[in-house]
C-alpha cells in the first residue's frame, strides 16, 4: 500500500514537472509578452523575466521592443521638373506597444516597409530634383510624417527616416557637371574683371603722384631694376627714358638772371599812298617798273 502511494505521488509529482515545464517562459529584458488565451487577448502584457503560462491553452507572443533599423529599397520616379532618379532610404523604428503590434496588423515589419516604399515614390513626385540633392532634412521630415501616421495604429513609432542616395541618369550628371563649370568660370571672369577694375583705379592714382613728382618714376624703375635682377637673368636691359635725360640736362644748366624787360616800342602805321592815275594809264612807266624789278 506505502509502495503504491509512493509510486503515485512520483507520478503527480511528475506531472506536474511537466506541467511547470510545457508552461515556464522565460522573456528577455528588450522583449514583452502577449498573451492569447484560446485566442483571446489577455489584457495583462508579460514583462522581462520568468513568467507562467497555461499549457495548451495560452500562447505567448514575443514582441522586440529595440529600434529596428529598416533599408527601403531603391525606389524608380520622376520628380516634379520632369527627372528620373533612383532614390532609397533607411528607416528607424520602434514597438511602442506589443499588443497593438500583434493585434493590429499581422506583420508590422512588412508592413512598415511597404509604406516607406509608397511613402518614398510619392516624395519623389512632389519634389524638384534641387531638393532631392540640397534639402533633404525637410524631405525627411515629410517623409516621416507620411509613414508615422498610419503607423500609430500598429503600436509602432517611426524614429526616423534617412534618403541615403539620389542616382542620377548619365547624361544629367554630364549636363550638371557641363553647368558647374560654366557657373565656375563665370565667377572667375567677374572676379578678374573686378580685380582689373580695382588695380586700374590704383594704377591711376600711383600716375597722378608720379606727375607731381618727377624723381618717383626714377625710383619705380630702380625698383622695377631690381625685381628683374632678383631673377638671376644673364642679360638685363635697362630702359632709359628721355624724359630722365631731360630731366639731368636741366639740372645740370645753370640758371640765368632773368633779363630786364624794356617797354614795347609804339609803331606808328605807315599810311601806303595809292598810285596815280597818269602812272597806271602810262605803259611806258609801268614797264620801266617791271624792268626795275
Amino acid at each position: 500500500m506505502v509502495g503504491e502511494l509512493v509510486a503515485a505521488g512520483v507520478s503527480v509529482a511528475s506531472v506536474g514537472l511537466v506541467y511547470v515545464m510545457a508552461g515556464a517562459r522565460v522573456v528577455k529584458q528588450y522583449e514583452r509578452g502577449v498573451v492569447l488565451r484560446l485566442g483571446r487577448l489577455r489584457s495583462e502584457v508579460r514583462g522581462p523575466g520568468f513568467t507562467m503560462v497555461v499549457p495548451f491553452v495560452d500562447r505567448l507572443r514575443k514582441v522586440n521592443m529595440q529600434i529596428v533599423t529598416m533599408p527601403v529599397p531603391a525606389q524608380d520616379g520622376i520628380t516634379r521638373d520632369n527627372v528620373t532618379v533612383r532614390v532609397d532610404a533607411v528607416i528607424y523604428f520602434k514597438v511602442i506597444d506589443a499588443a497593438d503590434a500583434v493585434i493590429q496588423v499581422e506583420d508590422y515589419r512588412f508592413a512598415v516597409s511597404q509604406m516607406a516604399q509608397t511613402s518614398l515614390r510619392s516624395i519623389i513626385g512632389k519634389s524638384d530634383l534641387d531638393d532631392l540633392l540640397s534639402n533633404r532634412e525637410k524631405l525627411n521630415q515629410g517623409l516621416e510624417l507620411m509613414i508615422d501616421s498610419p503607423a500609430i495604429g500598429w503600436g509602432v513609432q517611426i524614429d526616423r527616416v534617412e534618403i541615403k542616395d539620389v542616382s542620377l541618369p548619365e547624361t544629367m550628371k554630364r549636363s550638371m557637371a557641363r553647368q558647374a563649370e560654366a557657373d565656375r568660370e563665370r565667377r572667375a571672369r567677374v572676379i578678374n574683371a573686378d580685380a582689373e577694375l580695382q588695380a586700374s583705379k590704383k594704377l591711376a592714382e600711383a600716375a597722378g603722384v608720379m606727375s607731381e613728382q618727377p624723381a618717383a618714376l626714377q625710383l619705380r624703375l630702380l625698383q622695377t631694376v631690381v625685381a628683374v635682377a632678383a631673377e638671376k637673368n644673364s642679360t638685363l636691359v635697362l630702359p632709359f627714358p628721355v624724359e630722365l635725360l631731360r630731366f639731368l640736362e636741366r639740372a645740370q644748366q645753370p640758371v640765368a638772371p632773368a633779363p630786364e624787360q624794356a617797354p614795347p616800342a609804339v609803331q606808328q602805321p605807315v599810311q601806303e599812298q595809292p598810285p596815280s592815275l597818269d602812272a597806271s594809264l602810262d605803259p611806258d612807266a609801268e614797264g620801266s617798273k617791271t624792268r626795275q624789278d
